[in-house]
């Protein structure tokens, strides 16, 4: 593979590290008072409760619903540990998967809605080719140690 200035696994590791970045840009932007006080789940079951798939809604109501402040930590403190990952290049197998895993129940919370689905379309691509082309292999803390 013929590029310029950088070598291919190198530009790799630029666009796994821009993720990184934009995951922990996500979790920055984020009121935390207002998320940790419910803020945040109480958006997405309002959102859930009008979702047009009947599994959507009775799935929130199962797995989120019952724990609102617990899931408020998960998905804030997710978008932390995503980004840490892969900016550092720790578990980043695990950081990319986790990182599609938020955006397809993002998608799939708000089908209805297109107009949101562009940040996590442009994420889950940019986690598909990172993961397929082992974005890991130069800087990064999983070649460092010989992970993966």
């Amino acid at each position: 593979m013929d590029t310029i200035w950088l070598t291919g696994a190198q530009w790799l590791a630029v666009l796994r590290i821009g993720l990184g970045l934009w995951w922990l840009e996500s979790w920055r932007h984020k009121d935390k008072k207002t998320w940790f006080d419910g803020g945040g789940i109480t958006w997405a079951a309002d959102i859930a409760a009008k979702h047009r798939w009947t599994p959507v809604r009775s799935g929130f109501g199962v797995v989120v619903a019952p724990r609102p402040k617990t899931m408020a930590y998960v998905v804030v403190y997710a978008e932390l540990a995503l980004g840490a990952g892969l900016i550092l290049g720790l578990l980043t197998p695990l950081a990319l998967v986790g990182g599609l895993l938020l955006n397809f129940l993002y998608f799939t919370l708000m089908i209805h809605d297109w107009a949101e689905q562009g940040q996590n379309s442009m994420m889950a691509l940019i986690s598909v080719v990172a993961l397929f082309a082992m974005s890991w292999q130069t800087w990064s803390l999983d070649a460092a140690l010989g992970w993966f």
